[in-house]
């Protein structure tokens, strides 16, 4: 059973491991999909933190993860056609956009599974940018105090 998930994994963090670790106890291959910066700037205000070819790396690094492929598009049929993939993972947030209904429906055709998961309350990459950003605002007036 090949296992395949999609997303931007900016700024690996715990919720991303379990995510992905959850992933693995579905079957017997894990593939993750990366979101190029394009992809992510189609649907957010900004870019990811960390290039895509880190991002890539990260995530083969991981014991986790088997197969690792950036995507170039916002369309997911394409990397379940290429893999094979058995079910696909989805976050609780999943929509009905064009492009979630097109996966929806062809894997449906080819009776395959979409497992929705919730996310993980212990953090997020954008709780991270903010934290980051108060801090550097901190650390930025105290800098500006001592000179």
């Amino acid at each position: 059973m090949l296992v395949y998930t999609v997303g931007t994994f900016d700024l690996l963090h715990v919720g991303h491991l379990a995510l992905l670790q959850y992933c693995a106890t579905l079957g017997d291959t894990v593939a993750v999909g990366v979101a190029s910066d394009r992809v992510v700037n189609s649907y957010k205000a900004n870019i990811p933190v960390i290039p895509l070819d880190q991002r890539v790396e990260m995530l083969s690094a991981l014991r986790c993860v088997d197969i690792v492929r950036p995507y170039h598009e916002l369309e997911y049929v394409s990397g379940c056609k290429a893999l094979d993939a058995d079910i696909f993972v989805v976050g609780e947030d999943w929509g009905a956009k064009p492009h979630n209904i097109a996966v929806e429906s062809y894997l449906a055709s080819r009776g395959k599974e979409i497992v929705r998961v919730r996310y993980n309350s212990r953090t997020s990459s954008s709780r991270i940018k903010n934290n980051t950003i108060a801090q550097t605002g901190c650390n930025n007036d105290y800098l500006l105090a001592a000179n």
